[in-house]
């Protein structure tokens, strides 16, 4: 049996498949570069490692993630709002497609050698114009799925005037909005500074511009990441654990403020560059830490729900409702693995965004490690976590014991390799070997010391890195047991999308005022940006010219 409407569970599906594609070769590309590093391989003649690292990347942090993340919203919203009907299921397919040859044209462009620019792909490194016609491709697909899905979320309030949407519904629509406002950096970074200049129409590029620009968008790319995960902390896991959520209106607050203070903050990435003036920086780190006020938020709802449930089951004492918890059920384990890594992933964020402290660890492996621990685990663990029961929902498969066994395996040996490679990429980065560089065995005494120790060295980060590398083959095996060869699954048996109940009786009606959030949003952004902006544009030298060093 599948209760899920056709239409719908063919959607989701496609971008799974595509999410799971992306992060198969991506890891693969990962344990490459560590090897690499290590100078324990050497790459064909066709293949270069800053190809590797570009491919890494891009298909990690940007398809993996993008692709699961519209899924996740896809079933969720057919689930709360009802199924999709024909023109948001058409509109949707559209923009699958068009993010999907996106997708195709960036990666032909990075195999092709033509495109070695890494991840944040930084002017004055040029890659072939095509890439950049991808990216926008890429962008446009989503924005044009996201509106689909608001457009979904639209006519159920036509349909339900004075009421407020269910929870899920709000934190999509949320995490759309804010997706959106920050992609418009990057769009206007791409469509009118790199495609001219790949193409030849234009001589030069201002590069303070087009980082500023990409920074806008790449600190918010984060929370994009970590929205959904928060949307199963605080919708899907109280259902596992047979709670409710904690708080309805603490958690809408929570994900209004993240539109509000994940945007105007790119410059805390740019502390090291001269172009721009102190007090700007400064004003983007201070909006930087107002991001810790939602996060704490969203940690005291999470716990609060934990303990309140466990008491429920009869703990006793301080900690006696620890013992309460699902322990045996994977899809709520892995999840909690995930909020505990991000605590380490937290504090070390504190620093990136702190000046002083940032001197220290600027475009060192820290920032790689700090990557890893954030992203990686916390965001890519709660993902692996859904995928344990969404799969099984869209395909009407059983999550047999076996394949719950396998998946404690995969969570278990994730988690070992994330703390063995961040550990030491964290403490080589206090060292002082760099990001973004092959081989660094450099003839200077200080680099010796990146190859000592038990946890500061290559050899560790090697060794981390082949345990993530397996864990994600033992993934891409459930999640192909779950697809096609897991036996059916029965009414008893079946996976229902977990909706925790959220009472909403006395939320404030003005946190779904969109109008009030998204102008907020647009005031901050205009006074952290509009100035600096302005004066990097007037004041500009000439613009640079192409440079490929591969």
């Amino acid at each position: 049996m599948n209760t899920v409407p056709k239409g719908d569970r063919r959607l989701a599906l496609s971008n799974l498949g595509f999410a799971y594609a992306a992060f198969l070769i991506g890891t693969l590309c990962g344990l490459l570069q560590v090897f690499i590093r290590n100078d324990a391989l050497t790459l064909p003649s066709w293949l270069d490692y800053y190809q590797v690292l570009t491919a890494h990347g891009l298909l990690l942090a940007i398809v993996f993630t993008t692709f699961f993340i519209f899924a996740f919203f896809q079933s969720g919203m057919s689930r709360t709002l009802g199924a999709f009907g024909p023109r948001v299921l058409l509109w949707n397919w559209i923009g699958f497609w068009v993010t999907s040859i996106g997708t195709l044209l960036v990666v032909v462009m990075v195999i092709s050698g033509q495109a070695s620019v890494l991840y944040t792909f930084y002017a004055p490194l040029q890659a072939h114009g095509l890439f950049y016609v991808g990216l926008a491709l890429f962008v446009i697909g989503t924005w044009i799925q996201g509106f689909a899905l608001v457009g979904h979320y639209i006519v159920w309030r036509k349909q339900n005037k004075g009421e407020l949407s269910p929870l899920f519904a709000f934190m999509t629509v949320a995490t759309v909005i804010l997706w959106v406002i920050a992609c418009l950096g990057v769009v206007a970074t791409v469509l009118f500074q790199f495609i001219p200049w790949a193409f030849g129409w234009t001589e030069g590029i201002n590069v303070e511009l087009s980082r500023s620009l990409f920074w806008y968008f790449g600190h918010p790319l984060v929370y994009f990441w970590l929205l959904p995960a928060y949307m199963a902390w605080y919708v899907v896991v109280p259902k596992i654990i047979g709670g409710r959520v904690f708080s309805d209106s603490l958690a809408r607050l929570s994900f209004v403020l993240f539109i509000l203070f994940s945007i105007p903050v790119g410059f805390h990435h740019q502390l090291t560059e001269p172009g721009i003036a102190s007090f700007w920086k400064f004003l983007q780190t201070v909006l930087t830490f107002m991001v810790i006020i939602p996060s704490l938020m969203t940690a005291f709802s999470m716990f609060a729900t934990f303990e309140l449930r466990g008491r429920e089951l009869g703990g006793k004492g301080l900690f006696g409702w620890v013992t309460k918890l699902p322990w045996r059920d994977v899809r709520f384990t892995s999840i909690f693995i995930a909020m505990a890594f991000f605590i380490p992933g937290g504090a070390g964020g504190i620093i990136n965004a702190s000046f002083q402290m940032n001197e220290v660890i600027h475009n060192t492996l820290w920032v790689v490690g700090h990557f890893h621990i954030t992203v990686g685990t916390p965001v890519a663990m709660t993902f692996f976590g859904l995928t344990f029961w969404l799969i099984p929902h869209l395909t009407g498969r059983r999550f047999t014991k076996t394949l719950q066994k396998l998946a404690f395996l995969q969570i278990g040996t994730w988690s070992v390799g994330m703390l063995l490679m961040s550990t030491a990429q964290h403490l080589l980065g206090l060292l002082g070997a760099p990001r973004r560089t092959a081989y660094t065995g450099y003839a200077h005494e200080d680099a010796q010391a990146w190859f000592e120790g038990v946890l500061s060295n290559h050899v560790t980060m090697a060794v981390g890195g082949s345990i993530l590398f397996l864990s994600a083959v033992l993934l891409i095996f459930i999640v192909v047991q779950l697809w096609w060869l897991a036996p059916k699954a029965d009414e008893s048996t079946f996976m229902q999308f977990p909706i925790a109940e959220s009472d909403a009786s006395s939320t404030p009606k003005f946190l779904e005022n969109w109008k009030i959030w998204i102008g907020i949003a647009f005031i901050l952004i205009a006074l952290a940006y509009t100035i600096p902006l302005s004066d990097i544009i007037q004041h500009a030298p000439p613009g640079s010219g192409r440079f490929q060093t591969w």
